[in-house]
């Protein structure tokens, strides 16, 4: 009787298990199935925009995103291929350092417009830039901060030209860093008032 008793209390806990794993292997594929569709949708958005920011950016040019064939969504890889205007299409690899930076830029800003983000850090990201691609740059820049919050780290002229507000580090005495701060708006609106 005694091992009747254990028997049936270890066969309800087997059923029970049994029954749970069968609840959570069916959950998954739900969760598995919602994650494709999702990652799907959003890949086409990205995509989309990445296309056409990236033709701002260049003036021109093609930019594609695609996914490595034959394998399972969630694990495969994104090709990321580029033809600056006059150049054939080809993988990112290839691109000068310049034009990866602004490639990469393009992919950021394809992303932000999916995914609206109220404050974004910008870590010398225009650095590899020429000078007439960093102006390009600044003003898609101020484009964007309509809508998002930017922290832009540079050393680039064009960039701090179009800021509102610029913040610097100064070391006037060895050893003390001082913080020096100006709002672009107050200063052009001082000169008009000093004119």
């Amino acid at each position: 009787e005694e091992l009747n008793e254990r028997y049936l209390f270890y066969k309800k806990q087997i059923e029970d298990l049994s029954v749970s794993k069968e609840k959570l292997l069916t959950t998954i594929v739900q969760i598995d199935k919602e994650v494709k569709e999702r990652f799907y949708k959003t890949f086409t958005e990205v995509s989309s925009n990445f296309n056409r920011i990236y033709k701002m950016l260049f003036n021109g040019g093609n930019a594609r995103l695609t996914l490595e064939l034959g394998k399972d969504i969630l694990e495969t890889g994104v090709n990321i291929e580029a033809s600056p205007p006059g150049k054939k299409l080809r993988n990112m690899s290839l691109l000068s350092g310049g034009e990866k930076a602004l490639t990469a830029i393009s992919l950021l800003f394809s992303i932000l417009e999916i995914k609206k983000t109220p404050f974004v850090i910008l870590d010398e990201v225009e650095a590899a830039l020429d000078e007439e691609n960093v102006n390009r740059f600044a003003k898609f820049l101020k484009l964007y901060s309509k809508n998002n919050q930017f922290l832009v780290i540079t050393h680039r002229r064009g960039t701090m030209e179009v800021m509102e507000k610029l913040y610097g580090i100064t070391m006037q005495e060895k050893g003390v860093s001082s913080l020096l701060s100006i709002d672009i708006n107050d200063f052009f609106e001082e000169e008009n008032i000093n004119e």
